[in-house]
């Protein structure tokens, strides 16, 4: 990884290729939190992109957004007890690197290390950031595991993905070659949370003829339109590898795939189940349950998720101070009328409270 100046602009170089995965990844101008929310309600259209961002700020009038003191005060104004707190181009770097494992694996290292010290896996009860790490390297996965959790992490962060292997092979990241990993999340007791990011799907995105590079806000219309959903396929190759089953006091978070891909799994789980009943030793839709937190979009249904997963597990999610996010997170709840006082907070505090404390082994 190595910034470069192109045409007076600086870029990001990631893999000796231009990464636009950010269309401006050194964050020096920022639009404001929410600018886009009526576009993602769809209740706005939007013509120019650029336009509809706004008059963009320099990130300096924002220390909240690198100093953690300075968001803890935020947070304070906000009503913010605490939050999880996920990278935005990090989530982007896995597929621009997954060809150089070494280079895969030291870059994620650093960023862990970076984290920890600028904001800390636990910083007094209130912020998580949570360590990205990967199973294209098992060894490295459960080393870097080892060490994160030493310094207190409460949450691991992953992409919706497949894993392209050291031999060239793609694998699920529920696959058994990867049991080493997840049976030390399982002792630990600590949330695997899987964020939206580049999943790596140019393959199938290709058969379509798109050909482009995946870049936030700046997307083909086919690629809007397609139905691959790397979160709906991912929690699906968790169930199907058995996962569950293996390592049952595993929790996984999803934040930032919105909700709508739950329906459609969770019925195509039922229909599996009874088609093929010896496939499942239990009712997959309740494995689901059990074992699988979602935070919706504000914009999805959030109380049609409340009436298939329960209150128990829907998470509150605000992505601020992001242009799709919610400019005042707390103003959440409002997506919650008509609940008992009970779910509301389940979703606004209790739920998320949780997955940050770790989990005893039954």
């Amino acid at each position: 990884m190595q910034w470069a100046t192109i045409e007076g602009k600086t870029r990001l170089l990631v893999g000796g290729r231009v990464n636009r995965f950010i269309p401006n990844p050194a964050f020096t101008h920022l639009a404001r939190p929410g600018a886009l929310s009526e576009y993602f309600r769809g209740e706005a259209g939007v013509g120019d992109m650029r336009a509809a961002f706004g008059e963009l700020e320099p990130i300096e009038a924002h220390p909240e957004y690198r100093d953690r003191a300075a968001r803890l005060r935020v947070m304070d104004a906000q009503g913010l007890e605490s939050c999880i707190m996920l990278p935005t181009l990090g989530v982007g770097m896995e597929a621009a690197l997954e060809h150089d494992l070494p280079a895969l694996t030291t870059a994620f290292s650093a960023f862990n290390r970076w984290l920890d010290e600028d904001w800390g896996y636990d910083h007094e009860g209130r912020i998580y950031a949570a360590p990205y790490l990967t199973l294209a390297d098992p060894a490295w996965a459960v080393d870097e595991l080892e060490r994160v959790l030493a310094r207190d992490a409460r949450v691991i962060l992953m992409r919706p993905a497949s894993m392209l292997g050291a031999d060239g092979r793609r694998r699920s990241p529920g696959h058994s070659d990867h049991d080493a990993f997840w049976a030390r999340m399982a002792e630990a007791g600590v949330t695997l949370v899987v964020h939206g990011g580049d999943s790596s799907y140019e393959a199938y995105e290709r058969l379509w003829g798109i050909t482009d590079d995946h870049e936030a806000f700046r997307m083909p219309l086919l690629r809007r339109m397609l139905s691959a959903s790397p979160i709906r396929d991912t929690i699906a190759s968790f169930i199907a590898d058995r996962l569950f089953e293996r390592h049952p006091n595993l929790r996984v978070a999803t934040i930032e795939t919105g909700s709508d891909w739950v329906a459609p799994l969770l019925k195509k789980l039922r229909t599996l189940s009874i088609q093929l009943p010896g496939e499942f030793t239990s009712d997959p839709v309740e494995t689901f349950r059990q074992h699988v937190w979602v935070s919706p979009f504000f914009e999805d249904d959030v109380l049609a998720l409340v009436d298939l997963v329960g209150a128990d597990r829907v998470l509150f999610g605000s992505d601020f101070p992001h242009v799709e996010g919610l400019a005042d997170p707390v103003s959440f709840v409002k997506e919650l009328d008509g609940l008992p006082d009970t779910d509301v907070r389940k979703i606004m505090r209790d739920n998320a409270r949780a997955l940050v404390r770790p989990q005893s082994q039954a």
